[in-house]
């Protein structure tokens, strides 16, 4: 094991137990909405409930002073990570299917490489390129097994705000890394869940006051639970922490192995069996994963590079 890998297997660990959660999150969660809640009402419970939980760690661990030039990014970043992020997600599934949004969510990758190359200067390696389009098919080969992708009119408003959602996520993925070398990851959450607030609770108040909470039986409390404080504080503090480390584009990698840890579980639960195809799919998912994270060597052959001496 290099001393790279050892240095930086912390931040690997973080990402992997947020994806594990994120993939978790689809059998769990799915429970809740729209039979008890509507989207906006849970999106309302997970900032709520999130930022309280790191104002109140922040206040135990003592509060960090963040400079002003910093504040905008972090404001910034409470729109794209936060509120634009899951609003946009949640009112895309319910315009469009599971399968549409699963391919969709998988190009997060393709698209953190690219914008961080352009505002954070973050290389386009070959090996970071092979390994994503690797990644990119062992996803989309274990999510088209389940069904077909829906082109329909029907999906358009859907498709194009689950779109919308995974740009935002991958640009708050760049803007956030820079802010995690000079601050904890707690820090960094408490403002960005603050400022997500203040455009949520216009977007979700109404749906929240009419929302009927003594209805929800106490085992759909339990998801919502395991939504605010696993899918929420921990995958969003995890997945902060590792951008210590490492760079948003292998931060984003790790999303490659949500549907496999989905149909992981649902085996695991009796829900599904493994087949060669599943086998075939997730090869390609690790093997992808593998690339866009090997540590670098002392000289490492850019793909910009390549493209600038073929022209």
């Amino acid at each position: 094991m290099s001393s790279g890998f050892k240095e930086h297997l912390p931040a690997y660990m973080a990402v992997l137990a947020a994806n594990i959660i994120f993939g978790l999150n689809f059998v769990i969660a799915k429970g809740i909405m729209p039979n008890w809640l509507e989207p906006r009402a849970v999106i309302f419970l997970r900032v709520v409930g999130a930022g309280t939980i790191f104002w109140l760690v922040s206040a135990i661990m003592g509060h960090e002073k963040v400079a002003p030039s910093d504040r905008w990014r972090l404001f910034v970043g409470g729109i794209f990570g936060v509120a634009l992020n899951q609003i946009m997600f949640f009112e895309g599934l319910n315009l469009t299917t599971p399968i549409n949004a699963s391919i969709i969510m998988v190009a997060v990758p393709i698209l953190v490489l690219v914008m961080s190359h352009f505002i954070i200067g973050d290389k386009i390696t070959l090996k970071k390129l092979v390994g994503i389009i690797l990644g990119f098919t062992g996803a989309a080969l274990l999510i088209l097994e389940n069904g077909k992708i829906s082109l329909g009119s029907e999906t358009v408003l859907g498709n194009l705000f689950v779109l919308i959602n995974a740009t935002s996520y991958g640009i708050y993925l760049v803007l956030i890394k820079p802010l995690m070398s000079k601050y904890s990851a707690v820090t960094v959450m408490k403002w960005v869940f603050t400022y997500g607030f203040l455009f949520v609770f216009p977007a979700s108040i109404l749906k929240v006051l009419h929302s009927d909470f003594s209805a929800i039986p106490f085992s759909i409390w339990l998801s919502i639970g395991f939504v605010v404080v696993f899918t929420t504080v921990l995958a969003y503090f995890f997945n902060n922490y590792s951008l210590k480390k490492i760079s948003p584009s292998a931060n984003s990698s790790f999303i490659y192995l949500q549907p496999f840890i989905a149909a992981f579980f649902a085996v695991l639960v009796g829900a599904d069996k493994v087949n060669m195809h599943e086998v075939f799919a997730a090869a390609f998912i690790f093997v992808g994963v593998y690339f866009v994270n090997k540590p670098k060597r002392k000289k490492e052959v850019r793909f910009t590079e390549l493209t600038d001496e073929n022209n």
